[in-house]
């Protein structure tokens, strides 16, 4: 099994904090987003990974440090690790060719700016599962169209009548993506374009005029980082989750407390220490960062970052920050100094 994971875009609605660090890279709950996607989409799976592509854009912002992180990423999912790169913007069919060589056999493909919790089974009889998450006001997402048979049968973008109120999340899973590969060479020898892209969607609607066989996989929790607002509330989430999970060590033997309470869940890095302060519930705290005469609660933190004399909620701050102040709903993006 392969999974591609096409994240070479930075995120324009992060900003400030994806104008230094990918939206991809950005810290959720600790971890990246990409790695956690990538984990949780293994575990779904429940079989071995053998290849993990990752396509990248411009090297000046998806560096040497991004591949090898990647890199042990895949190693630590006892998978091999291929880059490549997406030289210009052209849409996610576009982005998916740009990993060519490594387009045959069975495929995860998963965009990296979502986070999901699932358990479900691959439906063998399927040619290609689309994973769906069922959602109150389908009227805002694409969702899928399905027959008798709850195979799908359409996708449909933004429907201003009732089709189904199972929304597209875009992780897809194929069975043979050489298939896929086919279809989307064939869009791009056409030059078939929507929005001035070259879309997924299109070459997944030529494998179905072929009669190819989708299936939907929904998955039970679909958490979105788009923006500060709702990366915060998938940071909330992600953290209640872990929680619950007990699977991770989420406050480091390391982290020094002067004075300080820890309302769990909370995510506390290494060597962070808090003085004077109390933090949480549903905090995320980089490395080496230092809290002082400070109550922060749902925030999401980065590592070396130095917060003083602050009362935040609903607050992002980026890396190497300094913050003095009374600000409480804030977004900070790296390297800022606030006094």
């Amino acid at each position: 099994m392969k999974i591609i994971v096409p994240m070479a875009g930075r995120g324009s609605r992060l900003r400030p904090h994806s104008l230094t660090v990918p939206k991809p890279l950005i810290p959720v709950a600790g971890q990246p987003i990409v790695h956690r996607l990538v984990k949780d989409i293994a575990k779904v799976l429940k079989q071995p990974i053998d290849e993990i592509a990752f396509v990248l854009g411009d090297p000046a912002w998806f560096g040497d440090d991004v591949v090898s992180s990647l890199e042990d990423l895949a190693k630590g999912l006892g998978a091999k690790a291929s880059i490549y790169r997406q030289d210009k913007p052209l849409g996610t069919g576009h982005a998916i060719m740009c990993a060519e060589p490594s387009l045959s056999g069975p495929a995860v493909i998963a965009y990296a700016d979502t986070l999901i919790r699932a358990q479900f089974d691959l439906d063998p009889e399927a040619d290609s599962v689309i994973w769906t998450k069922q959602v109150a006001n389908p009227e805002a997402y694409g969702v899928v169209k399905l027959n008798h048979n709850q195979e799908i049968v359409e996708l449909v973008e933004k429907p201003e009548t009732f089709v189904s109120d199972q929304a597209v999340i875009g992780i897809y899973y194929f069975k043979d993506v050489a298939v896929l590969k086919g279809k989307l060479q064939e869009i791009l020898d056409e030059n078939v374009m929507n929005g001035g892209e070259y879309q997924i969607n299109d070459g997944i609607k030529r494998m179905m005029a072929e009669g190819k066989v989708f299936k939907t996989g929904t998955v039970d929790e679909w958490m979105d980082c788009g923006n500060k607002a709702i990366t915060i509330e998938t940071n909330e989430r992600m953290l209640g989750f872990l929680k619950t999970d007990g699977d991770e060590q989420l406050i480091a033997d390391s982290v020094t407390l002067d004075n300080a309470n820890i309302i769990e869940p909370c995510f506390i890095g290494e060597n962070v220490v808090l003085k004077n302060a109390t933090v949480g519930p549903f905090v995320s705290i980089g490395k080496d960062s230092v809290i002082e005469n400070s109550t922060i609660k749902n925030s999401l933190i980065q590592t070396n970052t130095s917060i003083k004399n602050a009362n935040l909620e609903q607050a992002m701050v980026g890396n190497h920050v300094k913050y003095n102040g009374a600000f409480t709903s804030i977004s900070i993006g790296d390297y800022s100094v606030l006094d």
